[in-house]
């Protein structure tokens, strides 16, 4: 192995620690509260500076988690895209919401942070564009909007806008409080991440199939 080749796997190897230590210690204790000099020291890089060198400021960091694991997700939403097709039924296409994030999870093995940080980034005015811009406006969750729309005609926009909100917020913060309580070892409702996945499905499916109600000036208010 030349030396060259060398530096450039020490630099990945130390990217990686760098981008696990920091997934992890957000998760931990919020974004605001871990500096990148203490990355840095918790990923054992004598060099305080060292995340400024790899990733540039907290920004670029949080980016980079961000994107490491919004490609993972976007390959597993591929396959069942393609499996749902032309389905006009609800709940096919609830899944390929939910399953890509939970799988994702799952695959990752214990314990796992990135739900509790996905969570945190989200409910940041400041992060969230990041999280909007690299894992929600993929082409397949395009895809998976339009599914939803053939399944539901009647449905009128601003509800449908409404409810893809309440489908973001409750696959992100269930999934977040299901990580939390696994990393504590407490009691969870479902016993793995399949199952807790399918019971979203299941309540996210019951959703979109619920009434909506029409303004108050139609509804002879």
């Amino acid at each position: 192995m030349s030396e060259r080749t060398a530096r450039t796997e020490r630099a990945e190897a130390t990217r990686e620690r760098i981008l696990c230590t920091a997934e992890r210690l957000f998760a931990e204790h919020g974004l605001f509260a871990v500096s990148n000099r203490q990355v840095s020291e918790a990923a054992g890089q004598g060099n305080n500076a060292a995340v400024g060198y790899h990733f540039g400021t907290k920004t670029d960091l949080v980016r980079a988690i961000v994107r490491k694991h919004a490609e993972d997700v976007e390959r597993l939403r591929v396959r069942l895209v393609e499996q749902a097709g032309d389905s006009t039924d609800v709940r096919d296409w609830v899944a390929c919401f939910v399953h890509p994030f939970t799988r994702h999870l799952d695959e990752l093995g214990a314990p796992t942070w990135f739900a509790r940080f996905a969570a945190q980034v989200m409910t940041d005015p400041g992060f969230r564009p990041i999280m909007v811009e690299e894992a929600l406006t993929s082409p397949t969750l395009h895809e998976v909007l339009a599914g939803m729309d053939r399944c539901l005609p009647e449905l009128p926009a601003e509800v449908r806008a409404e409810r893809y909100d309440m489908v973001r917020q409750l696959i992100m913060h269930m999934c977040a409080e299901r990580e939390r309580a696994l990393a504590e070892a407490t009691p969870t409702p479902r016993s793995g991440w399949h199952e807790a996945s399918c019971g979203l499905v299941d309540a996210i499916t019951g959703m979109w199939l619920a009434p909506a109600t029409p303004p108050a000036d139609d509804a002879g208010d």
